[in-house]
């Protein structure tokens, strides 16, 4: 974890908390590098303040009186109640459960931003909102999963079918694309929030598979020709595969090759998104995955990241 939460850390303990006077919790949550652990020297430059999310029962105002500066950096002071800080973030209610609905539109790097972090106090129970969204329900990460494995199928062949032609930049862009397709399928695997495009390389490279599956995607991208990218693709698929089989939540997963018709292009391809359907249970699941079978919704809602436009995409989901 980086130093920026310990920062934070000693500011509320040694400044904030003496001067607060009534019930609360206290938090590093939201934006910032040093929120998900990944601040360094540079940080220090934007957003690198010694602060405090302040979260105070509806109806009690404060005003803490601190010093504009901490060990050296500026300090801030944000107040909210937990309800309203919640229905900014993400258009939600703290108070409610969340929908299968509600799942599939909240932005994947909001929800990271407000389980990453740390609680430094908890009068009000922010630390339950946290463990609420801590992570996909079961079969809303089935769905999501199919999803993700559908985004990378159809265009397997792709990468070999622009190279064909003398298309190698073409290529190498289907390949890029891919790489990140399969990156985000291992953020899956193993049930971890993917943050925004700045840390998510970092993030991978974190991840338990990252060390062994990080380098077959630099192969992928580093392949100079279609031939080599298409052996590179096979293996980071093959490999991504594998980690979805250890998971046991379906039932093996067999991969083949396959030869599209008569052209001169192989891809691995397992049946993920069957298998991962036929283990699907809940019906509002279920009905979203009969409307929307290989996903989008999904794709959009990092798009339209506001909480005031996630009513728009709930109206995709009716």
């Amino acid at each position: 974890m980086g130093s920026g939460v310990e920062l934070c850390r000693r500011f509320y303990d040694d400044v904030v908390r003496p001067v607060v006077g009534v019930p609360h919790s206290a938090a590093l949550v939201g934006r910032g590098s040093e929120v998900l652990g990944y601040d360094d020297a540079m940080s220090a430059d934007h957003n690198g303040e010694a602060r405090v999310v302040l979260f105070v029962p509806y109806g009690v105002t404060v005003a803490p009186e601190v010093p504009d500066r901490f060990e050296g950096r500026p300090t801030a002071v944000e107040i909210h109640t937990i309800r309203a800080y919640l229905q900014s973030q993400l258009g939600f209610d703290p108070e409610t459960e969340p929908t299968v609905r509600d799942w599939l539109t909240f932005p994947e790097h909001n929800l990271l931003m407000m389980t990453a972090g740390a609680v430094f106090h908890d009068d009000l129970g922010l630390q339950d909102v946290r463990d609420q969204l801590a992570y996909y329900p079961d079969d809303v990460w089935r769905y999501l999963m199919i999803a993700a494995w559908w985004r990378v199928h159809p265009e397997m062949n792709l990468a070999g079918r622009a190279g064909y032609v003398g298309d190698e930049l073409g290529s190498s862009l289907i390949g890029s694309q891919l790489v990140q397709d399969l990156m985000r399928l291992c953020f899956l695997v193993e049930r971890q929030y993917a943050p925004y495009s700045k840390w998510f390389g970092t993030a991978f490279s974190r991840l338990t598979c990252g060390p062994a599956i990080g380098p077959l995607l630099q192969t992928v991208l580093r392949a100079g020709s279609w031939e080599q990218r298409e052996e590179a693709l096979a293996a980071a698929y093959r490999a991504v595969g594998e980690l979805h089989n250890r998971l046991a939540i379906t039932a093996p997963v067999e991969l083949g090759v396959e030869q599209l018709w008569d052209r001169p292009f192989k891809v691995v391809w397992g049946d993920f998104p069957g298998a991962l359907s036929a283990a699907i249970e809940d019906p509002n699941v279920r009905r979203i995955a009969d409307r929307w079978p290989v996903g989008g919704v999904e794709q959009l809602r990092d798009v339209l990241h506001r909480a005031g436009d996630r009513r728009q995409l709930l109206e995709l989901l009716e």
